[in-house]
């Protein structure tokens, strides 16, 4: 029986993807690899909207994430990051790692900071160097306005850096990061990117070059000057992970074809009839404002039934709450390689599983609603409306 999946990484591969990726290994050290580096380096600065190479790192997200702090800041020196889920709350794990000073604004789970509250506390701690963001909180499905941040910091005259955790938000939510003044976006590959887990992904601003010509942080692997001297030769400083490289290229390919904003668009056509489908039947939404990655909804009653039956008899794999909120909700993916008909699927999963666990819904309903959403008119990002 054929299983999906709908977490919020790893998610689906394409199979111009794992086809690409099936092809006999090339050596790294030639003009036929640095063409792939090229090319994918061009799609990376497409991707993230903006002039500045976007590095690519072998490692995981996380290690993006350790790599902007480590690469930018300085012993000592105070950093204001948000906890808001257990991603936001690993930028103070990080930092305070390598002996930072950290502020924490923390804000309820399934909820969102606002520019103002943002304000408030760097107008308290105004040594503060970085504030650090997550554009999209995969543990809570909670959407962050990086850009009202931003642009808030720079009409007060903020002049550290902003950084953008923005692993599930890259691909599924619009990112200028030029337009918007950020320094330091960061993602990984298993999400929106369309590959298997292991590459992650990093820019930096000129006010980020900038701080890193004076950062005493102690870094090797993750020396992101080194790594930019490398691309500028189409090379990488150490071995990278050939084969994610290779299906790198093909995901990349086929975002550029689609285009971005018509990518951005996508995404929030799916989670609109997802949640859609989900209200109908009489289940709650949690997140608010909801990110367009994924979508986290309020287990009912009988939940961990209800979970046991969407793994085992509907062969749909789910993620689960994490820390406080596990047991509490259930998080459904839509973010990379997803279209209409795989929310008609999981709509379907959950709708017979609530039905096996006695939960009272309108016979069809899901499905219903968010075929309503699909079959609204739309335009292409740039047509009139």
């Amino acid at each position: 029986m054929k299983t999906r999946l709908f977490t919020p990484g790893p998610t689906p591969v394409p199979e111009p993807v794992m086809l690409r990726m099936a092809q006999p290994i090339i050596h790294h050290r030639t003009d036929e690899f640095r063409a792939v580096i090229r090319r994918v380096s061009d799609n990376l600065s497409y991707l993230f909207c903006t002039a500045q190479p976007v590095l690519t790192l072998t490692s995981s997200g996380t290690g993006a994430m350790e790599a902007a702090i480590v690469n930018t800041m300085s012993a000592g020196e105070e950093l204001l990051f948000v906890n808001g889920g257990k991603f936001g709350e690993r930028w103070g794990e990080i930092a305070r790692a390598y002996g930072l000073t950290t502020h924490e604004l923390a804000v309820p789970w399934g909820t969102a900071a606002t520019p103002q509250q943002i304000l408030e506390m760097v107008a308290q701690h105004p040594a503060v160097r970085a504030v650090c963001l997550t554009h999209s909180e995969t543990s809570t499905g909670v959407f962050t306005d990086v850009q009202a941040i931003a642009r808030a910091l720079r009409q007060q005259g903020y002049e550290g850096l902003v950084m953008v955790d923005g692993i599930t938000a890259v691909g599924a939510h619009e990112m200028r990061f030029d337009d918007w003044g950020l320094d330091v976006v960061v993602t990984g590959s298993q999400k929106g990117l369309m590959i298997p887990p292991g590459l992650a992904f990093i820019a930096l601003s000129q006010r980020a070059w900038e701080f890193n010509k004076t950062s005493t942080l102690p870094k090797f692997y993750f020396n992101l000057a080194e790594a930019r001297a490398s691309l500028e030769a189409d090379d990488t400083p150490w071995t990278p992970a050939i084969t994610l490289m290779l299906g790198l290229d093909e995901a990349l390919q086929m975002i550029r074809h689609e285009g971005v904003e018509n990518v951005w668009a996508r995404h929030a056509r799916l989670a609109a009839a997802l949640r859609a489908g989900a209200l109908t039947l009489g289940l709650q939404l949690f997140a608010s404002p909801s990110s367009n990655a994924v979508t986290s909804i309020t287990l009912p009653e009988n939940g961990s039934t209800f979970m046991k039956l969407l793994k085992e008899k509907y062969r749909v794999t789910v993620a689960a709450g994490q820390e406080s909120l596990k047991g509490k909700i259930f998080r459904v993916s839509h973010l990379g390689y997803y279209d209409e008909a795989d929310m008609l699927s999981i709509l379907f999963a959950i709708e017979s599983a609530l039905t096996d666990v006695g939960h009272q819904h309108s016979e069809g309903g899901g499905l219903a609603a968010a075929q309503k959403v699909f079959n609204q008119p739309h335009t292409a990002p740039g047509e009139p409306t």
